[in-house]
């Protein structure tokens, strides 16, 4: 008998009755927005605060002005957003947000979340004196770790972070790749301990990687992952999610609209949304796709790059409103195939 529905369609069939199926085991409290018109919110699962499900990624800053970001940190905070996602790695990010952090008095209003600096050969690019990987493209300038910080790691570059976001405390330290998340969380526990961060977690980017972080959050404990994943990068619903939901772990959405060099905003080519998309509350390409993702019920954050305030604002929009519900996040699965 022929198969009625092709391969892809399939597999967007047993994902949506996965994420059905976390639906059901979530509690309420956790993966529903408050309301359809205000501000979406999920709680952290290791604990009872809350946080939107919008944040904001930048790895990018170190390419703005301070002005760019200062103005997109006040519109972001105007809006109800407050993750803030950043790393020793990227440029001159942390002292960008600690600087307009500090003008704009928000800092305690805001979730903050920084990485530690990477260990030799796990960042944007080799480190001085060592051969780049096959196929590596060099990262816009701006981007890697501040001239002379290179060296820096564990404590000394968390103290580095402090200073440099002007606080005595983040919200979040992660691990920053996954090669270095052993031998940093027996600091990352103890900072935990201290009060200097509130929560600690693993990162990766890579789908290669799910494996060894899946691994890493079966036998440790850590409140949040942050992880690869959108409507064009399923994997992580099937292999992360069913593990952070039962581990209580928070999932953090990096690359919810593509990587750095596979936008997926450029793959749609000009091609209307489909009609039915207002009654979720989207108006643009980056909504779609930005709703799709945080609709997922493990979902607590995703956290969408922008240096422009007009991006800043299309991004936050999805964090409000309705969310799609599994037929609907199906739907729109279908639609985003088809688009060849």
């Amino acid at each position: 008998m022929p198969d009625p529905l092709p391969s892809h369609s399939r597999r967007s069939v047993l994902q949506a009755g996965l994420t059905a199926g976390l639906m059901t085991l979530l509690p309420q409290a956790i993966w529903a927005a408050d309301s359809v018109d205000l501000l979406i919110e999920r709680r952290i699962p290791s604990s009872a605060r809350r946080i939107p499900v919008m944040g904001i990624g930048t790895n990018a800053f170190g390419m703005a002005g301070y002005d760019q970001v200062r103005a997109v940190l006040r519109r972001m905070h105007a809006m109800g957003g407050k993750m803030i996602d950043t790393a020793a790695d990227y440029g001159e990010s942390e002292a960008l947000i600690g600087r307009a952090l500090a003008e704009l008095n928000i800092r305690d209003e805001m979730f903050l979340a920084t990485k530690f600096n990477s260990p030799a050969g796990e960042h944007f690019g080799p480190l001085p004196g060592s051969h780049p990987p096959p196929g590596f493209r060099p990262p816009p300038r701006g981007f890697g770790p501040p001239p002379g910080s290179e060296r820096l790691y564990g404590q000394p570059s968390f103290d580095r972070s402090l200073r440099r976001l002007r606080t005595d405390h983040v919200d979040l330290i992660y691990a920053h790749f996954i090669g270095s998340w052993e031998p940093l969380l027996p600091l990352m526990v103890q900072l935990k301990q201290q009060g200097k961060a509130r929560y600690i977690g693993i990162t990766t980017a890579s789908v290669s990687e799910h494996a060894r972080l899946i691994a890493a959050m079966q036998s440790h404990p850590i409140d949040f992952v942050q992880v690869d994943y959108s409507i064009a990068n399923r994997d992580a619903a099937a292999s992360v999610f069913p593990v952070a939901v039962t581990r209580k772990i928070a999932v953090v959405v990096d690359e919810p609209l593509g990587g750095l060099f596979s936008s997926l905003l450029g793959q749609v080519n000009a091609r209307p949304l489909p009609p039915w998309a207002p009654e979720l509350g989207i108006h643009s390409w980056s909504q779609y796709l930005l709703k799709y993702v945080v609709s997922h019920p493990a979902v607590t954050c995703a956290i969408p790059g922008a240096t422009k305030v007009a991006h800043l604002v299309d991004d936050q929009l999805a964090g409000h409103g309705p969310l799609p519900t599994a037929a609907q996040r199906l739907r729109m699965e279908q639609y985003w195939d088809a688009r060849s």
